[in-house]
């Protein structure tokens, strides 16, 4: 692969205390991490406010960071750790306690919830040691640098990639980050931001993601497509062989993004995947967009693009590019309110404001840097439930309440499988399509998934959401949807009886956005009419 000079690795790790101190707490938190507020997707599913309202705390260590973690009174209590100097794996141990769940090695963030980490003063480097984001919540990660993560080699960390989020992830915003490799997997890295196994409402703003084999993804293999609702927005891709990103199912949002130098492909959309791909800057780079390595075709709504010195390949086998003349052949719907600037300054303004330690200037939007100010944040989630509760329910509803009429026609659930997001204890996924109304699913917190699914497509135009006994009316803001594209079928209020316009597929998901005490799902009902 021809690149620019890599970037030396340090000739000896800094060895720190385990037990390393962290700074005295704050009674409110700093400005600097106060500024500016989420974008995109990340605004959705009740919204990204990281550690905002709870106590800040200084470290200069990634044991002190662990150690902040562990120190909270639970796993959901918000925290804004203030991260100052180089993290390492000399200094990043281990730390037990009932409000974490952390590894040597890596920074890990798994079973937590209202985390806010930003870095201050001269800056937060983490070196060679990646950032681990697992069954976890509102977690907010600004103004640091992750650079030279492996996964062979030494020393490895974090699966070779920079920053990563799998299992059951809701609500993270990544800003004004700087993600670094110098190499390819050959050389023992992977990716610098993946996301797997039923990562959702995720946001990469004013990043800078440089000189490595692999950008990121979205879906870990072709059946992984559980994942979506991402919006990648004003980052910089520079000198990067593929994956800007790859997209396996899902929806995704991706503008005023400026790509330099991309070697072999682009956004690589495939496996039912739809992007909305509008007012990017592409130069001087190779297939920029389409579905490559796989016959599993993926989908775009192009609009606004800049195509400087692009080549494209002959279509054909694996290979097809979107170009030499994009056209859409999709359309993609987007919830939140957002502000383009012009292709032809986005790279004029993402050079002034993308990566770390550039102030975390943003685009006010009309091609011209601004440096955010502290706006105010809606409540913290309640600490009891690990998945911040919607205040601002997605799509509104394109159908009316559910009604108990029982559908007539045979259950499509009956002999299909099921799963869906983390379930409560003593519950099953089963359950709902065992046609026993004395068994139920349930949600871990208030807020869940549950799906249904078929080895092959099958039509449905209905369902029936019935709630287990004691629990009837505990259901309360709703989306079915489309698992196989990620589109939206309908969105509403109350179980019952659910229609939609007739829609082949091979899984559809109930998701319950807002609830009164815990959902009780005994059966989940599907109809081709």
């Amino acid at each position: 692969m021809r690149r620019p000079v890599a970037l030396r690795l340090q000739a000896a790790l800094a060895t720190a205390a385990v037990g390393a101190a962290i700074g005295v707490a704050l009674p409110v938190p700093r400005a600097s991490a106060a500024a500016g507020s989420a974008t995109g997707y990340a605004t959705q599913n009740g919204g990204t406010t990281g550690g905002a309202g709870g106590q800040t705390v200084r470290a200069s260590t990634g044991t002190a960071i662990h150690t902040a973690l562990c120190g909270r009174a639970s796993s959901s209590t918000p925290i804004v750790i203030e991260v100052e100097g180089t993290i390492n794996h000399g200094n990043t141990g281990k730390v037990s306690g009932g409000s974490c769940n952390t590894a040597a090695g890596v920074i890990e963030l798994k079973q937590i919830s209202n985390v806010t980490i930003i870095g201050v003063g001269g800056g937060a480097v983490f070196d060679q040691l990646g950032i681990h984001i697992r069954e976890a919540s509102n977690i907010i990660i600004r103004n640091v640098t992750v650079r030279n993560v492996k996964k062979s080699g030494s020393p490895t960390s974090n699966g070779g990639d920079a920053i990563s989020m799998e299992s059951d992830v809701r609500n993270v915003w990544v800003d004004h980050t700087t993600l670094l490799a110098s190499g390819g997997e050959s050389e023992g890295f992977d990716g610098l931001f993946d996301m797997k196994d039923n990562t959702q409402y995720v946001t990469l703003s004013y990043s800078i993601l440089r000189d490595s084999g692999r950008g990121g993804l979205i879906g870990s293999s072709e059946s992984d497509r559980s994942n979506g609702f991402v919006t990648f927005h004003h980052n910089l891709y520079e000198n990067i062989d593929s994956r800007t990103p790859l997209l396996r199912g899902g929806i995704s949002h991706i503008y005023n993004n400026s790509y330099v130098s991309l070697n072999e492909s682009g956004i690589n959309s495939r496996a039912g995947a739809r992007a909305k791909v509008e007012n990017n800057h592409f130069r001087n780079s190779k297939d920029v967009l389409g579905t490559f390595y796989t016959s599993e075709a993926g989908y775009w709504q192009v609009s606004g693009n800049i195509f400087d010195n692009v080549t494209w390949s002959a279509p054909g086998g694996d290979i097809n590019p979107a170009g030499p003349d994009p056209q859409s052949n999709t359309t993609v719907g987007i919830p939140y309110s957002y502000s383009l600037d012009g292709a032809s300054c986005v790279p004029d303004i993402v050079r002034q404001t993308a990566g770390a330690n550039t102030g975390l200037r943003e685009s006010n939007g009309n091609c011209s840097p601004q440096t955010p100010t502290p706006t105010p944040t809606r409540p913290t989630p309640t600490p009891t439930n690990p998945t911040p509760t919607p205040t601002n329910p997605t799509p509104t509803p394109t159908s009316p309440t559910p009604t108990p009429t029982q559908p007539g026609g045979t259950n499509l659930s009956i002999g299909a499988s099921s799963d869906g997001s983390s379930k409560a204890s003593g519950t099953g996924y089963g359950d709902v399509r065992d046609g026993n109304l004395g068994t139920h699913w349930s949600p871990a917190g208030s807020t869940g998934s549950i799906s249904i699914k078929w080895a092959s497509a099958t039509a449905v135009s209905r369902i029936n959401i019935r709630e287990a006994a004691g629990s009837v009316g505990s259901i309360g803001s709703w989306r079915v949807i489309n698992h196989d594209t990620g589109a939206v079928l309908t969105s509403g209020n109350g179980a019952g009886v659910i229609t939609f316009p007739r829609t082949s597929l091979r899984k559809i998901t109930f998701e319950i956005t807002g609830s009164t005490g815990t959902p009780k799902v005994a059966e989940f009902e599907t109809y081709a009419g």
